[in-house]
């Protein structure tokens, strides 16, 4: 390394946000992941015998993505190239590989490349980095906080595996920020800093698992204080919870309306109804509403939850469900969040029963299978001329004229029973009912039929 080329590194390392000059140099360093780096973990292992597989790092901003590639290329044998996937064509792409290809040719080494934001390549994009890749040309490292399975090719997928990273712990935040104050060579340590536990605890909590936005409120609450603190006492940095609280900003909420926070957000809503979890369901309605979603779609995720999770355990609930989605076409935003939040709650704390979503699963299995029955002939019409030379409609008893409104009587012409109604809320009384009128009810069963998936939301229709 020349002169020129140490002072342009030091004079890029000034300018460099923290987050970036705090990346870990070792695996030793990298807080979060266990699951992934801890002791004893594939991942650790692959890495710890420089054995590492193409392979894509899933998971939200700021939880260690671009890092551990950085460790990664501290620690391999091969040689580390690095792209952004937003920045490069195919044609600097092809370069990339051409330059593996002949290091592979001349030197036998192979090379690591590691491109970011892998979800924003085209498909013919991507294309280009599957021969390369099966043939062990390039180990390729993706990172993406889109789910791969959405956004990347399967036979990319395919040869690849899919490291999903968490949100980090608020004790992996505490423990970031204090080794960031105490880092005199590439942190906050060259100034006297007293960040206080209250300060701590906000930052780490506010950041929601986030290490790069903790860290650049950090940031932020220093140099802001930097002239004041070289006027005041000694030159101290006091970073109390009301200088963490301006330093930190509200976190934007990141949500692809057809992406996959759009189906996960979609999939805890209508599972926390029919979990009855008033809370959780209003939570992520309020999520939702907050990034934009269509209140229309919301609504229609309600009703069906109401027809399918409660039905007859309480009809009240489809009820009050579609009175919402009217209203929420009447009024609009931001109106609409109040007939909505009463009927999310409504479903959810309503008592719960799909037996009614059974019974049609059932029937139209049956029907499309071709377990098909023709209709008795004391059922069809008798209403035209020639239907009674056909017998149709002959010895069909009118229920109405027999006690209870009820008569035994064939209307199906086989023995099947597809409706088990609950003994849970108003369904109870149904099955009551039907133990008195037919003297049985159907036989008990577990449910064993799943619901296709919903088109809108991919979410199945039955637990």
């Amino acid at each position: 390394m020349d002169l020129f080329t140490e002072r342009r590194e030091a004079a890029f390392g000034r300018v460099q946000p923290l987050p970036v000059r705090m990346r870990p140099r070792t695996l030793d360093e990298f807080v979060g992941q266990e699951h992934l780096v801890g002791e004893g973990r594939l991942l650790r292992r692959l890495l710890t015998a420089d054995r590492l597989s193409s392979a894509i790092f899933y998971g939200p901003p700021g939880t260690g993505k671009t890092a551990l590639a950085h460790v990664i290329a501290q620690h391999t044998r091969a040689a580390f190239e690095q792209a952004n996937a937003a920045g490069i064509g195919v044609k600097e792409l092809r370069q990339i590989l051409a330059r593996a290809r002949e290091r592979l040719t001349h030197a036998g080494e192979r090379t690591v490349l590691f491109l970011d934001e892998i979800h924003r390549f085209n498909r013919a994009q991507q294309d280009v980095l599957l021969n390369d890749v099966e043939n062990g040309l390039i180990i390729l490292i993706g990172a993406t906080t889109e789910n791969p399975f959405f956004t990347i090719n399967s036979p990319l997928i395919s040869r690849s595996q899919i490291f999903q990273f968490e949100l980090l712990g608020i004790e992996h935040i505490r423990d970031l920020l204090n080794r960031t104050t105490g880092d005199r060579e590439r942190g906050l340590g060259r100034y006297r800093i007293e960040l206080t536990p209250e300060a701590i605890e906000h930052l780490a909590v506010t950041s929601d698992g986030d290490a790069r936005r903790a860290l650049l409120a950090l940031e932020v609450a220093v140099l802001s204080q930097l002239d004041s603190a070289a006027a005041g006492a000694q030159g101290k940095i006091v970073i109390n919870l009301a200088v963490a609280e301006e330093s930190i900003q509200r976190k934007a909420i990141v949500y692809d309306g057809s992406g996959d926070e759009h189906y996960d957000a979609a999939s805890a809503l209508i599972k926390s109804m029919r979990g009855s979890d008033p809370d959780a369901a209003v939570y992520w309605l309020a999520r939702m509403l907050e990034a934009g979603e269509d209140p229309r779609f919301i609504a229609r995720r309600v009703t069906i939850c109401a027809a399918e999770d409660v039905g007859n355990a309480d009809p009240m609930a489809l009820v009050v469900a579609n009175a919402a989605a009217q209203v929420t076409m009447l009024v609009g935003v931001p109106e609409c969040q109040l007939p909505l939040s009463q009927a999310v709650i409504y479903v959810a704390t309503a008592p719960k029963s799909n037996a009614s979503a059974e019974a049609i699963w059932s029937a139209g299995k049956d029907v499309r299978e071709g377990r098909t029955v023709p209709v008795p002939k004391h059922l069809k019409d008798s209403h035209y001329p020639g239907a009674a030379r056909l017998k149709h409609g002959e010895g069909y008893k009118y229920a109405h004229d027999y006690e209870e409104g009820f008569v035994e009587q064939d209307y199906l012409g086989v023995d099947r029973t597809y409706y088990v109604p609950t003994d849970r809320g108003h369904e109870a009384n149904i099955r009551a009912y039907l133990a008195r009128v037919r003297g049985r009810v159907g036989p008990d069963r577990p449910s064993d039929r799943t619901g296709p998936p919903d088109p809108e939301t991919g979410v199945e229709g039955s637990p």
